[in-house]
């Protein structure tokens, strides 16, 4: 079997903690990320070979780096990288005809990055490859209580071990979705299994002009209309069914369901905090001392650069939060104080407006661009490793305790040529210090 996963969106429901380029599906708030974890459960039914990443441009280092964390290598045609999001359709149906050119029939799941999803299911998604062989398979999850998060499913005739979808329904408000969970709707997980012959023949029939985008040939991926399988495929075809998926599952799409997920106290409290006569309510504030008194359902979340307070019951409305930053050109929705880069990170430490400081970390054997400023000029003091140094044509090491001056208008580069990561303060001087006032000379990882 081969494996799809989908690892390109944002997360805007989880702001702070999820920004646009670091999000939800790679932060590693445990151990691992839910990506990682993903691609774990991936292996369990495909060789690392046979699993294709779809994700954003913006975010291939992020995938690759994380990958290569759990001790694995992803073959560079099996990332495929959008220079713009599209939805499910055409990232599916991308990573679909990579696997046409390969092998002519093969059963292909389909995971969200982004999910929380026990492995119990990966049986389940193994005995249902008979019913995928006529059908286009989804998996549906019993209702644990109306949500009005979710997208839901009705299932029809029985199939045995799942039935024939009769249809999908929209994220309903509080009165349908009683009504939904009371007729025996599941909700829409996100997982499918596919047939490769299947799916083509449904597309064809359904998306003409999406087949042939892909027939064979690499599309203007820019110009594909932006569409859910759901609404441009699953909705029109009758050839799809679903099965019910015994197994533990969330998409933590937003605070609330990133609360259900967890262990409460007696008093229904998650995270660390100290609570009095205070219930249900959930804290990540991981370098704080935080006490609640008197408060009940608060979603408390400080990050070192923001802070989100809002009631359990309307974390729905962080996007909305989000979309009124985004308005204001504010990149507090963008990036966080660390910024991760196919190098390292750097991260922030203080900024004002005539200078910024900077943590930086380059890892071993890794390298900047060659590059120059026209309105900032850069201090590096060297805090550990080794710093290789390239300064108007000129290289020299630098080593702990050592410092340089990059002046603006300067050709300049940085690498690190040891085998420990290289940590550079950065102290940038300037009357404009966004990330734009970058000019590139040669980069290798191919960024403009």
């Amino acid at each position: 079997m081969k494996s799809i996963i989908l690892a390109g969106g944002v997360g805007t429901r989880l702001w702070p903690l999820s920004r646009e380029y670091y999000p939800k599906q790679f932060m590693q708030l445990d151990r691992q990320s839910l990506f990682q974890d993903t691609y774990k459960r991936a292996l369990k039914i495909s060789k690392p070979e046979e699993i294709l990443v779809v994700t954003n441009e913006i975010h291939q280092y992020l995938a690759q780096n994380q990958i290569e964390e759990l001790g694995y290598t992803v073959p560079t045609q099996n990332l495929l990288k959008e220079p713009v999001g599209k939805n499910t359709l055409p990232a599916i149906t991308w990573a679909m005809a990579k696997i046409r050119t390969k092998e002519d029939s093969a059963f292909v799941v389909v995971f969200p990055s982004d999910h929380l999803l026990g492995d119990e299911a990966i049986s389940q998604i193994i005995e249902a490859q008979s019913l995928a062989k006529d059908y286009l398979v989804t998996f549906g999850v019993k209702p644990r209580s109306p949500h009005t998060g979710y997208g839901y499913i009705k299932p029809g005739k029985s199939l045995g071990n799942g039935a024939v979808v009769e249809a999908f329904r929209e994220k309903p408000d509080e009165k349908t979705a009683q009504k939904y969970v009371k007729e025996g709707y599941f909700w829409n997980s996100g997982i499918f299994l596919l047939f490769t012959n299947v799916f083509f023949d449904e597309l064809k029939c359904h998306a003409p002009h999406l087949y042939n985008a892909f027939d064979g040939k690499e599309p203007d991926y820019k110009s594909l209309d932006a569409i859910s399988i759901d609404y441009g495929l699953l909705e029109h075809s009758n050839r799809v069914a679903v099965i019910p998926l015994n197994s533990v599952w969330s998409d933590l799409g937003t605070f609330r369901a990133l609360y259900e997920a967890q262990h409460p106290d007696k008093e229904g409290n998650v995270g660390s905090a100290e609570y009095m006569s205070a219930k249900k309510n959930y804290v990540y504030a991981p370098k704080k001392h935080v006490g609640l008194i008197g408060v009940n359902d608060l979603i408390i979340v400080d990050t070192a650069d923001a802070l989100l307070v809002c009631d359990n019951r309307s974390s729905d409305l962080v996007k909305q939060l989000v979309n009124r930053y985004n308005k204001q050109g504010d990149p507090i929705t963008k990036f966080h104080r660390q910024v991760h880069r196919p190098w390292g990170s750097y991260t922030i430490l203080e900024t004002s407006q005539f200078y910024k400081i900077k943590r930086v970390t380059v890892k071993p054997d890794q390298q900047l661009s060659l590059q120059l400023h026209h309105h900032r000029s850069e201090h590096w003091v060297v805090v550990s490793g080794t710093a290789q140094v390239e300064l108007d044509g000129e290289t020299h090491l630098l080593h702990q305790g050592e410092s340089t001056f990059v002046r603006s208008g300067i050709r300049h580069r940085l690498r690190n040529p040891g085998a420990i990561p290289l940590e550079v303060i950065e102290v940038q001087l300037g009357e404009y210090l966004e990330e734009d006032d970058i000019v590139r000379f040669d980069d290798d990882y191919g960024r403009s």
